[in-house]
C-alpha cells in the first residue's frame, strides 16, 4: 500500500513563462459578426485572455484548493492523484466521484462538502458520504501513462484497486463524461463491489445488448446523436484519431489551451456566467497548462474508440440517473433500460454537461436520494 499527502505547489518559473507567453499572443481576426458559429467567439476569447493576463490569480485558486485533502496513490505502478474527504455521519457510504474532459478534480470541489457532510448545509446526516475524487490517468497531476491502453475500461480496475487500498470493499460510484463510461465500467467489471451507478451523463458510445433501436424515441435519439456529431463533434473525432497533432499546438499556446478548452466550457454549460464563471474555466484551464496534460487528455478518446462501451449483457448494480435539461444529447429511458437496471431517473430543473459545477446542490442531493434505499447493501 503506498498512499502519501499531495500539496499543489506549481513553480514560480512556470507562472512567470505563462505570463511571457501572455504577453507575446498572436490571435487570427475573425469575420463581421462571428460570434460562436465556428468556435469560439473572438470578443470572449479576447477577453478571457485579458483577464488570464492582468487578473487572475494562480496562488489563491492553488492555496483554496490545497484545503482539500489531496494525496497520490501507486496503484499497479500507476500514480494516481486524488482527494479523499472523510464523511461527518452516523456511517458513511464510500463513493467514487470521476470527472470527464475537459474538467479536472475541481471539477468536484462544490459538491464534495455536500455530500460528505450533509448536515452543514441543511440535509440529513444519514446521507454523508466518504467521498473519493481521482484524476483521471493523464489529467492534472496523475501522470499520463507511458503505454497505449488505459482507457475508461483499464481506468475501472485502477479505481478498484484505489477503493481497495483505502479500505472500502462495496462503494458507490457517480460520474459525467468520461467519468459516466468509467463508473460503467465499474459496475460491470466489479459488481459484487458496486453498490449502485449514479450517472449525469450516458455515453455516446454505449450500445446495450441487441443495441438495435426497437421504439421511434429511440431511433429520434440517435438520429440527434449523429446530428449532433456532425455539428459539434469535430473536436471528438481529433481526439481520438490525431490527438499527438493537435497536442503541439495546444500544449505550446496558452491561447489555444483557453479556446480549445473555453469553448466547449462555454457550450455545455446552461449558463456559464451564472454557475460556472470566467475564475473557473482558468483554474481549470491553468490546471490543463501547468501540468502539460492537454495531450494525454485527449488520448483517452483514442482509448474509448478502441474498446467502445458495447455491453453483452445487463450491467447489475442499481443506476440512477440526473437528466440534466443542457446536456449534450441524452437518450431515453428505454434505451438505458435495456443495458442497466435504472431505479431512478430524474429530469433536473436546470444545468448542464458541468453538473458538478453548475447545480452541485441539484446533483448533490439526487445523489443523496438515489443511494438512500441502497445503504443497506454496503
Amino acid at each position: 500500500m503506498s498512499i502519501a499527502p499531495f500539496r499543489i505547489a506549481i513553480p514560480d518559473a512556470a507562472l512567470v513563462d505563462l505570463d511571457e507567453r501572455l504577453l507575446r499572443l498572436r490571435i487570427p481576426d475573425g469575420i463581421a459578426d462571428q460570434g460562436w458559429r465556428e468556435g469560439i467567439d473572438p470578443g470572449f476569447l479576447r477577453d478571457l485572455l485579458d483577464y488570464w493576463s492582468s487578473e487572475f490569480d494562480w496562488r489563491a485558486h492553488e492555496s483554496r484548493l490545497n484545503e482539500l485533502p489531496q494525496y497520490v496513490a501507486d496503484v499497479d505502478g500507476q500514480p494516481i492523484h486524488f482527494v479523499h474527504q472523510p464523511g461527518n455521519g452516523p456511517d458513511p457510504l464510500p463513493l467514487v466521484l470521476t470527472h470527464g474532459w475537459p474538467g479536472s478534480f475541481l471539477e468536484m470541489e462544490r459538491i464534495v462538502p455536500l455530500l460528505a457532510d450533509p448536515g452543514a448545509h441543511g440535509a440529513d446526516p444519514a446521507d454523508s458520504f466518504h467521498v473519493v475524487v481521482p484524476s483521471l490517468p493523464g489529467y492534472g497531476f496523475s501522470p499520463a501513462p507511458p503505454v497505449a491502453g488505459l482507457g475508461t475500461y483499464a481506468t475501472a480496475y485502477l479505481w478498484a484497486g484505489l477503493m481497495a487500498q483505502l479500505g472500502y470493499a462495496r462503494f458507490g460510484v457517480q460520474g459525467g463524461d468520461l467519468g459516466a463510461g468509467v463508473s460503467a465500467w465499474l459496475g460491470q467489471r466489479f459488481p459484487e463491489r458496486v453498490v449502485g451507478m449514479h450517472l449525469n451523463f450516458i455515453p455516446g458510445a454505449y450500445r446495450p445488448p441487441e443495441g438495435a433501436p426497437t421504439t421511434p424515441e429511440e431511433r429520434a435519439y440517435l438520429e440527434r446523436r449523429k446530428a449532433w456529431a456532425d455539428e459539434e463533434g469535430a473536436y471528438a473525432h481529433m481526439h481520438a484519431t490525431r490527438p499527438y497533432t493537435a497536442a503541439i499546438g495546444l500544449n505550446d499556446s496558452p491561447a489555444g489551451l483557453a479556446a480549445w478548452i473555453g469553448e466547449k466550457f462555454h457550450a455545455w454549460s446552461e449558463k456559464f456566467d451564472d454557475t460556472i464563471g470566467i475564475d473557473t474555466l482558468l483554474a481549470n484551464v491553468s490546471l490543463y497548462w501547468f501540468t502539460q496534460t492537454i495531450g494525454p487528455s485527449m488520448r483517452m478518446y483514442a482509448e474509448e474508440r478502441a474498446r467502445p462501451m458495447t455491453l453483452q449483457q445487463k450491467i447489475r448494480p442499481p443506476l440512477g440517473v440526473a437528466h440534466f435539461p443542457a446536456e449534450i444529447v441524452m437518450p431515453p429511458r428505454s434505451w438505458v433500460e435495456r443495458g442497466f437496471d435504472v431505479r431512478r431517473w430524474t429530469a433536473m430543473p436546470a444545468g448542464g454537461h458541468f453538473a458538478a459545477l453548475e447545480q452541485p446542490a441539484l446533483l448533490a442531493e439526487d445523489i443523496r436520494a438515489f443511494f438512500r434505499p441502497l445503504r443497506g447493501g454496503a
